[in-house]
Order: structure tokens, then sequence, then C-alpha cells
């Protein structure tokens, strides 16, 4: 079996699933759970001055039949008193010394309340800090988690706080709600990160009552904006890890974040260059027990590409990723469809003809409903496979090309050139 064992900016664990800083990790008695039912880490849900939370204060999206497709909550960071946690953390780390436990931490964007956390929270033995500049809600109405995320001088600036007294390595939690998510990345290095962790949830309404006309959720008839994950959020996600992984300005490791669901997000994500992953929301849907399934899935997967270690799949995908203008121009692919396996549902024909490039033809052969792709004016955009609901009926076929490989970028220099 491969090695699942990680090392991520000096914080070790079994294996690279961790929990996320949120209630499933509220407290000692779950995160032992956690510990028992195959968790290699879990970051401490956020410290700092407890706070009031409300009721209520979650909601989901489903679509299509998959209950809960993204999640919002309206929940801010720990309501219990920091010595109870640490208390907790100090039983948590004797009982699972193997195992990373990483407290996240917020407080105000003050010097000496920086330095005060990390001294109490560091001398109950914990494997790490993470430094939550991205919660969305509440918070960030403090000046705090978001608030301080989006201004790189004060991602900068309080990472180098922490760092002037922290022992052990320091991960920063960044927002997504920003534009370029590489510019709060590199202030964090630039203040000393010893990693970055991303991405916290997206700022969002789930939704609201056609009966009542209230927000989902509410308390008391009134709303607010909330944080966004789940698996509707991986795409996203998987984005900022690889604009990170590719800058060579954010050169430590990363914990990847969002919707990661199974052994095959992770995989993603740590081929787009995370070190290791954290989840939540699958998690809180389906219980501590989906990282059996998500150990077995990587485990056989990494026998089955012959790789020894995990880490070995870090960042594999990362030259991969580039920008529009390097793409080949000249790259072609076309659909083509298996009338054999097609069940003449038409949609690929509806999806191209009326949204598309209206270059799949309806015809009929032998009185049989037939389709057929006209490649010459197929443009490879992949609709027609993506809208078919058979496995096999359509595929995207390489079609070998004459003329060599030309960029946008290329193909501009090129006519500067014969501009001069």
């Amino acid at each position: 079996m491969a090695d699942l064992r990680i090392d991520l900016a000096g914080i070790k664990s079994p294996n690279p699933f961790w929990l996320a800083s949120a209630p499933p990790t509220n407290s000692g008695y779950q995160v032992q759970r956690a510990f028992e039912a195959g968790w290699g880490g879990a970051v401490w849900k956020t410290l700092g001055e407890p706070i009031l939370n409300v009721s209520s204060r979650f909601a989901a999206v489903s679509f299509n039949g998959q209950r809960v497709a993204g999640f919002n909550n309206i929940e801010l960071i720990t309501d219990r008193p920091l010595e109870v946690n640490l208390q907790e953390i100090i039983e948590t780390k004797k009982k699972f010394p193997n195992h990373a436990i990483i407290a996240s931490l917020m407080v105000e964007p003050q010097q000496e309340k920086w330095h005060e956390i990390v001294k109490k929270v560091e001398a109950v033995g914990v494997d790490g800090l993470e430094l939550n500049f991205g919660c969305p809600h509440g918070m960030a109405e403090r000046g705090m988690g978001a608030a301080s995320g989006q201004v790189p001088e004060l991602v900068e600036k309080q990472t180098h706080w922490v760092k002037e007294v922290a022992r052990t390595p320091v991960i920063v939690k960044l927002t997504p709600n920003i534009t370029d998510i590489t510019m709060t990345a590199e202030a964090a290095v630039r203040g000393g990160a010893d990693a970055v962790s991303m991405i916290n949830t997206i700022n969002s309404l789930a939704g609201v009552d056609l009966d009542s006309w209230n927000t989902v959720p509410h308390v008391g008839g009134k709303g607010s904006h909330g944080g966004y994950c789940g698996p509707a959020v991986k795409p996203i996600a998987l984005n900022m890890v690889a604009e990170c992984a590719r800058n060579t300005f954010v050169n430590v490791p990363i914990s990847g974040i969002g919707g990661i669901s199974n052994w095959q997000d992770a995989a993603e994500f740590m081929l787009m260059g995370a070190t290791g992953v954290q989840v939540c929301t699958a998690a809180m849907h389906h219980g501590f027990s989906i990282v059996e399934d998500m150990i077995d899935g990587l485990n056989n997967y990494l026998d089955e590409k012959g790789i020894a270690s995990v880490m070995d799949l870090v960042g594999q995908s990362v030259q991969r990723y580039s920008n529009w203008g390097d793409l080949d121009l000249n790259y072609k692919v076309v659909a083509e469809i298996n009338n054999d396996v097609c069940i003449n549902c038409n949609k690929c024909h509806i999806a191209c003809e009326d949204t598309s490039h209206q270059c799949i033809d309806l015809y009929t052969e032998s009185g049989r409903p037939m389709l057929k792709v006209r490649e010459q004016d197929c443009v490879g955009c992949n609709l027609c496979s993506i809208v078919c609901p058979v496995d096999g009926a359509i595929s995207m076929v390489e079609r070998k090309s004459t003329i060599a490989p030309m960029t946008w970028n290329e193909r501009q220099s090129l006519i500067s050139s014969f501009a001069r």
C-alpha cells in the first residue's frame, strides 16, 4: 500500500485528510471521534473572544435531486471559553499524539492580541496555527476575518505579528472574496507564513422562502449574508489553489479546501498543488466515517499508478495549467456520436442547434432515427457530450493537424513583427 503520510510545512499527519475549522471540530469529543474514524488531522474551530451565535444558522442548496450541493452558514467562531477549548486540546493531543491538531485563530488586528493568543495556544501543544483571514460574515463586520483578508497589507502585517512569537508552523487561511487571491497569498508569504490554506467560504445568500418571503436561513424574520461551501464551490477553490501553486512568489505549501467530498476530489487538489486537504461539508452531510472510503480510494489509486507516496502526487498537474494566451489555437477535437449506444433523446442536437454551432444533423437510416456530426463545422466545444445522458454515446476525438501549433501570444508577436 502507498504511504499516505504527509508533511505540510513541518506539520506531520498519517494521511492528507484533515477536518477544516468548522462545526465538526468544535470540541474535543468531536475531534477525538474523527481521529478514531481515521482522519489524519483537524483544524480546531476558530478560537478567539467567544461570541454568541444565532438560531437558525445553516441552509443548503439542493439541485436536481442532490441534497446539499451547496451549503450556507451564518455561524461564527467558537462560542465556548478559550480555557475550555485549550483543556480539550491537551486531552485530545494526549490521546492522539501522532495526529495533527492545528488551532484556528482570529482576533482583532492588534499586535498584542495576536501575541497573547498565540502564546496561550502553543502552550497546550498544538502542531500548528491557522490564521483565519477568510470568514466573510459577522466577524468581518467587526474588522476581522475577510475584512482583514481582503487587504494584503493587513494580511502581511498580522502574519508578521504572529511569526514574531510563534514556535509552530503558521498557515494563513485566505478568503476567496477577492479579485485575485494570489495578491493576498503573496502578502502572507511576505509576512512569513509557512503555508497557506484556501479557500474559506464564499459570500452568499442561500435563498428566499417564496411563501413567507423570509431569507433562508432567517433569524426571527431577518437574514444576513453567510459563507457558501460544499461541492458547488469546488471548481472555484481548485482554480485558486492552482493559481497560487503556479505563482513563483507563493512558494509555500498549500492546504486545499473547498467542496472536497471524496478521494477523487482530494487527488485533484493535490495534483494541482495542495500538500493536503481539509473537509467540512461532506463530513457534516455524511458523518466522519466518509474518511474510510477516502483513504481506501486514494490508496488504491496510488497503487494503480505505481506511486509509492502520496507526496509524490503533489503538484504534478501544475505545469499543465497556464494562461489562455498560451493555449494552442490549432489543436482540434471533434464530437463523434455512437448511434449504437445513442437513445435518440436528441438533447445533443437541441443544445447544438439552439446554443452552439448547428453541426449535428438528424436523419433516418433504414427507418431508424440517427445523428451525425458535420466535422467541418464542429468546434470541439464539448457541449453535446456534456448534455448527453448516456456514457459512451458521444466522444470527443482528437484530430491531427497539419498546421504547426500556434498560441495567441505567438500569433500576436508575429503580427507585430510583420507590422514593423
